[in-house]
């Protein structure tokens, strides 16, 4: 048995959504969850800066005795995590391959929708991962930039939200996806809108949740599972604006966010 916490970092908040499938799959885990509000968003940055910004939050992580780091941010997922890997020696895990691994095998067409930020699809990151497990695949990369703003502004369920996935999603239907990566960590939130745009028998793929299906078995794999059934412990930090994570983070999680901290952005 291993009781350090699990560590997640996002630039924000959205990673939230990864931590509530963490919490669903491995209930018995402490977890350390920052948010780097402060320099959000990461898409809009260079590679360089990407990969710093991870660093220092993987290292704010490991200075808290975690025993995993994963990397919620699907941009810092797309380019530092092979850095991050060579940089710690604690297992490191993105949100990338597990989504990308899930939609090859869901599709049975090989036509395969990926949307994301503009920094996220314009990267290729799930384009090429996708290819990789799937040769043959045709995969059509959307951004959805609006898609993160509507539902911090907890407009999910709203018209605009749906008039929203109509613009963007059309293409899609248009190419007969049967999968799609929600490859942002808001958009679990607009599943419902997203679904009823793109009609039943499109197959909705959660990177988030099968993030959380990898990290149980990679804890399994190294043994470093918490099976001790007591009452986790979660902690929060952020390094800007606590109560707009407090706030939009307690519709993500579905619980009272308690235990949040601001840190320095010079502590990074």
């Amino acid at each position: 048995m291993d009781d350090r916490p699990i560590g997640i970092f996002d630039s924000g908040v959205g990673g939230l959504t990864v931590m509530r499938e963490v919490i669903e799959q491995l209930p018995y885990e402490d977890i350390i969850y920052l948010g780097d509000t402060a320099r959000i968003p990461y898409g809009s940055k260079s590679e360089q800066t990407i990969k710093k910004y991870a660093q220092q939050c993987s290292r704010f992580l490991k200075s808290k005795n975690v025993k995993t780091i994963v990397v919620a941010c699907n941009t810092a997922s797309s380019i530092a995590l092979e850095d991050l890997k060579d940089n710690f020696d604690i297992p490191v895990i993105g949100v990338i391959e597990p989504g990308a691994r899930s939609a090859s095998k869901a599709t049975s067409n090989g036509k395969i929708g990926v949307i994301g930020t503009t920094a996220t699809i314009n990267s290729n990151a799930y384009q090429n991962k996708i290819m990789e497990f799937l040769h043959s695949a045709e995969v059509i990369g959307i951004p959805c930039p609006l898609f993160v703003p509507i539902v911090e502004e907890g407009w999910e369920y709203s018209q605009v939200a749906e008039l929203t996935a109509e613009k963007y999603l059309t293409e899609l239907t248009e190419h007969q996806v049967d999968s799609l990566v929600l490859g942002c960590t808001h958009y679990p939130i607009l599943r419902y809108t997203i679904k009823k745009v793109v009609g039943p028998n499109v197959k909705l793929i959660n990177p988030a949740f099968e993030t959380a299906k990898d990290l149980k078995s990679l804890l399994k794999e190294k043994n470093l599972l918490n099976e001790f059934k007591g009452n986790p412990k979660y902690e929060y930090y952020v390094s800007d604006a606590p109560e707009k994570l407090r706030r939009i983070g307690g519709n993500f999680l579905k619980k009272e966010i308690d235990n949040l901290y601001k840190i320095a952005i010079d502590n990074l």
